[in-house]
Parts: structure tokens; sequence; C-alpha cells
């Protein structure tokens, strides 16, 4: 398979992020659905299955992403998520993946601060792929 066969749900209620995340994995080959919100993330899980979903952490409320990452995870097991946060420089808090506790509550398979390069978020996107 190859990256056009993939589409790819970003969740962010930063346009700006949203709109540089979309042109970067589109360039990089991906179909992609955007979601400024977690309802609007809701309502496409609903009725759509991604072949990736990457989620921002904070959006409605604090916990946004972890939300999404439980909802998507119980409707489709096998969807790889990737939360994409500046949660630790906006607020000081960290979070993990690097214990079997905080993966069973995260239920992210990837934790991801803000800033990636797109190189590195599509590298960690074909991991996930398994491309």
């Amino acid at each position: 398979m190859k990256k056009s066969d993939f589409t790819i749900l970003v969740a962010d209620d930063d346009p700006d992020y949203l709109f540089q995340t979309v042109f970067n994995l589109e360039r990089a080959g991906y179909k992609t659905i955007t979601a400024e919100n977690q309802a609007e993330a809701e309502s496409v899980i609903a009725r759509f299955k991604p072949d990736l979903a990457i989620f921002d952490l904070m959006m409605e409320s604090d916990d946004s992403g972890f939300i999404l990452c439980y909802r998507i995870k119980k409707k489709y097991p096998d969807v790889p998520v990737i939360i994409a946060t500046a949660v630790a420089r906006e607020t000081g808090m960290t979070f993990s993946l690097d214990s079997e506790k905080e993966r069973m509550w995260i239920r992210a398979d990837r934790y991801l601060e803000k800033g990636i390069r797109p190189d590195q978020l599509d590298h960690e996107i074909m991991k996930l792929l398994r491309l």
C-alpha cells in the first residue's frame, strides 16, 4: 500500500496548526479529514473509520484528546492514534506512554509534543501504519 491509500483524521482547535499539519500530511501523500474541535471529531468518528488519527489534547476541555482516544479506540480498536500537544510547554504538566498504566488510560499509540518536524511526524505515522 502507498501513502495515498490512507486517510488521517486531524482534530485540533488551533486553525494554524491544523492547516500546517494537513498541508504537510497531504504534501507527504496522505489523504486527510479535519475536525476543528472535539464535537466535530466525534461526528467524524461516528460515521467514518480513518486509518490513523491525530488529536490535540486540549480543545473544548483540558482532556478532549484523551476522550477522543477513548471513543475512537472503543469503536475502532485497530486505528492508531497520535496525541500531538503543547500541554507541557503551556502548563508544565507532562504525560507519557512509558508505563502500562499510562497506556491503559491514555489509549494513544504515540504522544508527541507539538513542534515535531514534518519528516519526524511522517516517520511516526509510517511506523504506525507499517509502511
